[in-house]
């Protein structure tokens, strides 16, 4: 999703509130790894996340990293984004939307599908339990793959 300058802050803030309010310590470290979700939309991975980290904080380690998004993805503050490669790409918590992944070049873009979003679930599905999030991912050739 495209962010404005003060949407990110608005996510950064309540970021911040959510730590407190789960007895999560607002670290560096975290507010770096969150921030860094936040201002990119790239949906990076873990190793990625760590390359762009060190350039501030040249001693994190790679196992901080994975700790750090584990404990966002537990208390709701991250998304992982599972596509069909064997890394997960993660993305801060922010409005609800799909993602379309390229199978060629990896390239995670976000989308909207109103209709979609304003639909009941299927009888199957609400007969089957609770559901709390539902979601689309859709895969395909980007643009900048079908022209090469």
């Amino acid at each position: 999703m495209i962010h404005t300058h003060e949407s990110q802050q608005q996510q950064l803030q309540a970021f911040e509130k959510a730590c407190r309010e789960s007895g999560l310590k607002v670290t560096h470290q975290r507010l770096m790894i969150f921030r860094e979700l936040v201002l990119t939309p790239d949906h990076p991975t873990a190793e990625q996340l760590h390359q762009r980290i060190r350039k501030s904080i040249p001693t994190i380690s790679l196992d901080t990293i994975y700790r750090t998004l584990a404990t966002f993805e537990e208390h709701g503050l991250v998304n992982r984004v599972d596509t069909q490669q064997s890394q997960a790409h993660f993305e801060a918590v922010g409005t609800g939307h799909h993602h379309v992944i390229c199978t060629r070049c990896g390239k995670i873009l976000d989308f909207k599908w109103n209709t979609l979003d304003s639909s009941s679930l299927p009888d199957m599905l609400t007969k089957w339990g609770r559901v709390d999030t539902a979601n689309i991912t859709a895969y395909g050739i980007c643009n900048n793959c079908l022209k090469q």
